[in-house]
């Protein structure tokens, strides 16, 4: 028991040190753009690629730690990670830039799903659910951390917060090396799968024509409307008012909390007093509200009060949809939750593309855009999404109709 405490200790750490670097680059990333005299689409690009090479590489290193063990394949996720923080602390052009965030979204998508591997293989199925909810309070706590520190430290330099990343990394890597035993034997690796392979396009395309495919598609359009607000967040603040990296942390750190306290504090009591389909409307409605508010704030009392509405609003749909899915899948819960993710990674791939295109059109038009995106998904919602209990009709097996 100690030994299995200290050993979720050390994953704990990791995730941490890994999330807090992807927190520690969205308030600097904006900077560095405005320093190399590139605009919006360059940092669409940065914020696509690395989602990008999550959605293909997440996987294959799931694939690849069930041949070759978990340690191997965690070492590599956080040796990768720190990698890639060096090289961005050094970046003096823009393509050094995407060069370590391809390299960051390849090598740290490791970690996470070996992480969960590693708990899969170490924990009781009693005992599975609380581990898997340590993981997710490390991966909240590196997001919250991550921008103010970084904040902070690059009112002094802009590749100082890069740096920490790094040694932390290191830190981690040294923990699992010394520390954390193997948790797949040899006798239980798949030696017997042929092949390691990443996404299956043509699986997520027969999934939009499944009982869940609209839910989907749904999950797909909150993640991309989200990365309207997300991937040129800095760039916008810094454009409208003058923020600096200290600003623009101290408002995501802001909202990180905002969405922690939403999501583990309220989610659960809303939906079981009104069911997953009504807080998913009412969320759609408040969030396509909060992009039009954002872009009449003049002040940062109301940019404080608009993010922090649609935030709160934004917050709860993720886990509601997901909850959704889960409970009107007539496929197996594995495979649902995997295609959940996947188009909620499509949406995170696509979404900072669009608003990097369009913010240098015009530095509003991704806030107006997300807000047009989720009023669409709201009344698409309103004719699709029924709150009944889902309906079993068809042959013997039967089929779940929304």
């Amino acid at each position: 028991m100690q030994q299995n405490r200290r050993n979720l200790a050390i994953l704990f750490f990791t995730m941490v040190v890994v999330m807090m670097g992807f927190g520690m680059i969205i308030p600097i990333l904006p900077f560095y753009i405005i320093e190399f005299g590139a605009g919006g689409s360059a940092m669409g690009v940065l914020m696509a690629t690395y989602a990008i090479m999550q959605f293909i590489f997440s996987p294959i290193w799931g694939g690849v730690s069930d041949r070759i063990g978990r340690k191997p394949v965690l070492m590599i996720g956080v040796l990768g990670n720190a990698i890639a923080q060096i090289l961005f602390g050094f970046s003096t052009e823009l393509w050094m830039l995407i060069a370590a965030r391809i390299l960051a979204g390849i090598l740290s998508s490791a970690t996470l799903p070996t992480a969960m591997a590693y708990i899969g293989d170490s924990t009781s199925e009693k005992n599975r659910g609380g581990g898997m909810g340590i993981i997710g309070a490390a991966m909240g706590v590196g997001m919250v951390l991550g921008p103010g520190i970084a904040g902070w430290m690059a009112t002094y330099s802009l590749s100082a917060p890069f740096f920490l990343a790094a040694g932390l990394s290191l830190l981690a890597l040294g923990f699992i090396f010394l520390i954390l035993p193997e948790s797949l034997p040899p006798e239980k690796r798949a030696e017997s799968i042929s092949k390691i392979s990443g996404p299956q396009l043509k699986e997520l395309w027969s999934a939009l024509f499944s009982p869940i495919g609209f839910l989907l598609f749904l999950s797909f359009l909150v993640s991309f409307g989200l990365t309207n607000f997300e991937s040129v967040f800095g760039l916008y603040a810094n454009a409208s008012y003058d923020y600096g990296p200290q600003q623009v942390g101290g408002l995501l750190t802001f909202i990180g909390l905002i969405s922690a306290v939403v999501q583990g504090g309220l989610t659960g009591p809303f939906t079981r007093r009104w069911g997953e389909v009504t807080v998913i409307k009412v969320s759609l409605l408040g969030s396509a509200l909060g992009f039009a508010l954002m872009v009449l704030a003049d002040s940062f009392v109301t940019v404080l009060l608009t993010t922090g509405f649609f935030v709160t609003s934004n917050a709860m749909l993720r886990p509601s949809v997901s909850a959704l899915i889960s409970r009107r899948a007539t496929m197996g819960q594995g495979v649902a939750m995997g295609l959940n993710n996947a188009f909620m990674s499509l949406g995170r791939s696509t979404g900072p593309l669009w608003a990097g295109f369009i913010y240098d059109i015009n530095l509003s038009y991704p806030y107006w855009s997300g807000s047009i995106i989720m009023l669409v998904s709201f009344i698409i919602s309103m004719i699709r999404l029924k709150p009944e209990e889902p309906v079993r009709v068809g042959s013997s097996q039967g089929q779940v109709v929304d």
